[in-house]
């Protein structure tokens, strides 16, 4: 899926307004989704289903979340496109992800489980209200700065958060809904300081038939050798 800009600079304001990235105002009292107060994920799962797959999705083999795990659910398009099963919820954002890992898309279902290095600095993400169809989002690094001296790749993806059963699910998932994969060059940031920020704040589309009550974000940072060295979910809190 597309990310999407808004048609207007007032919906893009409006939007990270909403999620309180920087800003003051009403929204922020209203509602906070972000990672602010989580604790730092040790794994970080993947867990990818061909849209042609409808068993897949209710195989009661299917991994959990255990204890320091976070969990992505990307739909691949099917070969059988809009008739596929889970046509619905594929993205091509999965084939992206699936290209950056070098794996070749599944006929079926795949899992993948990762090692959060951990060594690098904090992670927040944060996301904000629903406001015409987009909902604003970002991701921030704070990196020491000897560290910093390279390129990071980093991915946020909104999630729907859907409760085990939903569909005959055994397991509660984050399904992925769309994504941002913005790069930060470290090389260009000379600072004295000890440590550097890179941050990125965007709006994002909200796809058609998701439930915003449920929409989270979920970001991670690669190094240039791919390794995924931080990882964050937000949680919503307050009204």
């Amino acid at each position: 899926m597309t990310t999407g800009f808004g048609h207007a600079g007032a919906a893009l304001a409006a939007c990270l307004l909403a999620a309180g990235l920087g800003f003051s105002g009403t929204a922020r009292a209203q509602s906070s989704c972000s990672s602010d107060g989580q604790s730092r994920p040790a794994i970080l799962l993947e867990r990818f289903i061909n849209a042609d797959c409808a068993d897949c999705w209710t195989d009661p083999a299917t991994p959990g979340a255990g204890r320091g795990t976070l969990v992505l659910d990307w739909v691949l398009p099917g070969g059988q496109g809009d008739n596929a099963p889970l046509s619905v919820v594929a993205t091509r954002d999965a084939l992206k992800r699936l290209e950056a890992l070098g794996i070749t898309p599944p006929p079926a279902g795949l899992n993948r489980k990762t090692e959060v290095q951990g060594r690098t600095g904090s992670l927040r993400v944060a996301r904000g209200l629903p406001v015409s169809g987009y909902m604003g989002a970002s991701i921030e690094l704070k990196a020491p700065a000897p560290g910093a001296a390279q390129t990071w790749t980093a991915w946020l993806a909104l999630v729907e958060a859907l409760p085990s059963g939903t569909e005959g699910s055994p397991v509660s998932r984050n399904l992925v809904r769309n994504l941002i994969q913005p790069s930060w060059d470290g090389r260009k940031q000379l600072s004295n300081k000890e440590r550097l920020r890179f941050m990125e704040s965007r709006s994002m589309d909200i796809p058609a038939g998701m439930k915003t009550d449920r929409a989270q974000v979920i970001g991670w940072v690669e190094d240039a050798q791919g390794r995924v060295v931080a990882a964050a979910q937000s949680r919503c809190t307050g009204k």
